[in-house]
């Protein structure tokens, strides 16, 4: 089994590895191997493909014949100290992880750094490409992925990427991300169902307010209601006020015309809901009267803190997944995941899985777009031909501490990924 060492973790890694008596130490010697082998490339220029120093320890099937390893290539924006350096750098541990607890000898990942431009995407896609990764898990962005497509597409290498962003997918390449038009969609109907009719919406002056403002406007419309009041918030902290003001003022005024607003969706994530909350609050939100909905970014630790909060529903995975998976990676790590961690993997879970075709029979878009899907942290998903996901949600209720679901994924409740992982891993056909 190849194992990428993040000099972080390495603490963790080697006390799994000394839990399996004979085996574990069989392991902690590749390990230190690795170790001893792979830290020049740790050290000097910044270097995160430690793989290479494991490339030619390849098991023997019964044969006796060395067999090629399945090399799994990740992509993401490594560099720096920045938040979404951090976020990268979880998703890569998570990554770790999955390889470990799949514990398949016979894949590898190749990670990469795209220093965070296009440019350094498209030239880590080539040299992954180039070093024999069969699958690309990431990039993290649009303008990543769509620097990215072309490279891939010409070696016929499909894409994993972790963009919400629905036109970069398509052509081999796959969304792993929740859309912003299915979690609209889902938190809308269900505030239908509970007779709610009368919308009004405060989303981010940015392209993902554009996609959220429409796929809200259809989905209302679709289910029978109507939006009065629509704002929209810049991201500057220091420029809230004046939109959530204008908002609130268009809300009264609803109310005075005879329509007053029963619901309102608030789209954002843990970067901004804890500045606007109070700014909704002191501008005179009524959440006795007006029902928060809001989008997946709410699904975060500690929203229940931000009184506006409280009370409001969100659309998101069944919950039980991620406190399974962030309790395991905690175990591992010694620190929190951020959220898109499972997105990274559940990715290499997924591929982790195909690898137990035949080489060439892997990753062909009929086996990623198979009928049944794939289980995962968040739940199934399955991808359209168009690289499209389907994903079900359960809608949950903010509460002081945490949030519950009022509403089932119309899936039911979905298997512990740790169990339904390890069953792929086993038996991709029955699995999954």
């Amino acid at each position: 089994m190849t194992l990428i060492i993040a000099p972080h973790s390495i603490d963790a890694v080697l006390r799994k590895l000394l839990r399996g008596s004979a085996t574990g130490l069989r392991r902690l010697a590749v390990v230190l191997a690795a170790l001893a082998l792979s830290a020049c490339a740790t050290n000097l220029g910044g270097s995160v493909d430690t793989t290479a120093a494991l490339g030619e320890q390849k098991p023997l099937p019964g044969n006796g014949k060395p067999q090629k390893p399945v090399r799994i290539a990740m992509i993401l924006p490594l560099a720096g100290y920045s938040p979404t350096a951090a976020t990268a750098k979880g998703m890569k541990q998570a990554g770790e992880m999955a390889l470990f607890e799949l514990d398949n000898p016979l894949v590898q990942i190749i990670v990469k750094d795209d220093k965070g431009t296009p440019v350094g995407a498209a030239a880590a896609a080539d040299e992954a490409i180039r070093e024999g990764a069969e699958i690309i898990v990431g990039p993290l962005t649009a303008g990543a992925t769509t620097a990215i497509a072309p490279v891939a597409r010409k070696a016929n290498v499909p894409v994993l990427t972790f963009s919400n962003d629905r036109r970069v997918a398509g052509n081999g390449v796959y969304l792993m991300s929740f859309l912003p038009e299915q979690e609209i969609d889902r938190i809308v109907t269900f505030a239908a169902s509970k007779g709610k009719r009368t919308y009004a919406a405060l989303v981010p002056d940015d392209a993902y307010g554009v996609v959220v403002e429409e796929a809200f406007r259809r989905a209302v419309e679709r289910n029978g209601g109507r939006v009065v009041a629509l704002g929209k918030y810049p991201a500057d902290v220091n420029a809230m006020l004046t939109p959530v003001k204008g908002l609130m003022d268009s809300i009264r005024q609803s109310a005075d015309s005879g329509m007053p607003v029963d619901t309102l969706l608030l789209a954002g994530g843990a970067e901004v809901l804890p500045q606007i909350g109070p700014l909704m609050s002191y501008s005179g939100l009524n959440g006795s009267q007006i029902k928060l909905i809001g989008t997946g970014g709410w699904d975060y630790p500690n929203a229940g803190r931000n009184a506006a909060l409280a009370g409001g529903w969100y659309p998101a995975p069944d919950p039980h997944g991620w406190q399974d998976f962030a309790q395991r990676f905690s175990r591992s790590f010694g620190t929190t995941p951020p959220r898109l961690a499972t997105l990274s993997y559940d990715a290499v879970s997924f591929a982790i899985t195909l690898g137990a075709y035949e080489p060439g029979q892997r990753y062909t878009a009929a086996n990623l777009t198979r009928a049944n899907g794939f289980n995962g942290v968040d739940g199934t998903v399955r991808f359209s031909a168009e690289g499209l996901p389907d994903r079900s949600l359960a809608v949950l209720e903010i509460q002081t501490f945490g949030a519950s679901v009022i509403d089932p994924s119309p899936g039911g409740a979905l298997p512990a990924a740790s169990t339904s992982a390890v069953s792929a891993a086993q038996s991709p056909e029955r699995a999954n």
